[in-house]
């Protein structure tokens, strides 16, 4: 695949805050990342890391109150996303910019059948009659390889499977065909064959498509599978990202090694899983220094006194550690 060399997106110093009665939340801080044309870049950490509130400020959808975006600039296509009006906002949703959010039992309307809810957003950004966009979204249910989508255009959220009900929001978000897709965990609560046909799915359409899609999981095993690029997130931090092969291949942050040593492997099926010790950091009351030196076997001095920058390890591969060249 060639990226071209100018990025639809540009997220540069993205901060994102929540203002709660017991402290502030630093969710999100200090983010930048870009995202080119036709490319896959998976957002990647534990829960609680920042992920999903990234891809919600994008778009604009943290609720205030109590969250806040801070500062930043979110640049797409050079338009700078923080300083549009609401209006024009909402017609870069679900018409430029799309997501897959985590669980669709609760982002699908109950009392709405799928279709009526795949004609709205076709309606409302397509500007199409009844007739059309009832025909088009028989046609997107068809791609996302749902049987008889002339008849499951008029079933409800509930009387679909939970597999059935992840394409049925591929196929809403899909629908107006758009420039970015935020998949957050989109295969989350899936089985393990379903998982599968969902991500084989979501590569095909976003080849045939040409679109970029930011892929947002905590399984590294899903990333392998698709990404271009990865980004990984710690404590509201990108703390490495590069291209596939580089995070694969020659990690530079101890985190990234943790959570690839983590990952079960069958012909190793009798030897106890490795596990990263502790837990992810209350936002609330993050450590000084490098956010993960309390639970990294790597850690010195230095690493509780000052916080790292990114280090360029070589071309686009970076690490925010001040060990970089010894953990690899």
């Amino acid at each position: 695949m060639v990226i071209m060399k100018t990025p639809l997106l540009e997220v540069r110093s993205l901060t994102t805050q929540f203002f709660t009665e017991d402290g502030v939340v630093r969710a999100v801080e200090d983010v930048n990342f870009e995202i080119h044309p036709g490319e896959i870049l998976s957002l990647v950490g534990e829960s609680g890391c920042g992920k999903s509130v990234t891809g919600l400020s994008l778009l604009r959808l943290i609720p205030i109150p109590p969250g806040k975006i801070m500062s930043g600039e979110l640049l797409f296509e050079g338009r700078d996303l923080l300083g549009l009006e609401e209006r024009e906002m909402e017609r870069v949703r679900g018409n430029d910019i799309s997501m897959i959010f985590q669980e669709p039992m609760t982002s699908l309307n109950p009392v709405f059948t799928i279709g009526n809810q795949i004609m709205e957003a076709l309606q409302l950004h397509q500007n199409l009659d009844k007739k059309e966009a009832r025909r088009r979204a028989i046609e997107m249910l068809d791609r996302v390889k749902i049987p008889s989508p002339e008849v499951r255009i008029d079933s409800y959220p509930h009387q679909l499977s939970g597999g059935m009900r992840q394409r049925a929001m591929i196929a809403m978000a899909l629908s107006c065909q758009p420039k970015l897709l935020i998949a957050d965990e989109p295969t989350t609560a899936l089985d393990v064959t379903i998982q599968a046909q969902v991500l084989r799915l979501l590569k095909e359409i976003q080849g045939e498509m040409g679109m970029a899609v930011m892929l947002i999981t905590h399984d590294l095993g899903v990333v392998s599978e698709i990404a271009d690029r990865v980004a990984v997130m710690y404590a509201g931090r990108i703390v490495e990202s590069g291209p596939i092969e580089a995070i694969f291949g020659e990690m530079r942050h101890p985190y990234t090694r943790g959570l690839l040593e983590s990952i079960p492997q069958l012909e190793e099926k009798k030897k106890r899983l490795n596990a990263i010790p502790g837990q992810v950091p209350n936002p609330m009351d993050l450590p000084t220094g490098c956010k993960f030196h309390p639970r990294c076997h790597l850690m010195i001095d230095d690493c509780k006194r000052e916080e790292p920058p990114l280090f360029q390890v070589n071309g686009n591969h970076f690490s925010r550690c001040l060990r970089w060249k010894e953990c690899y």
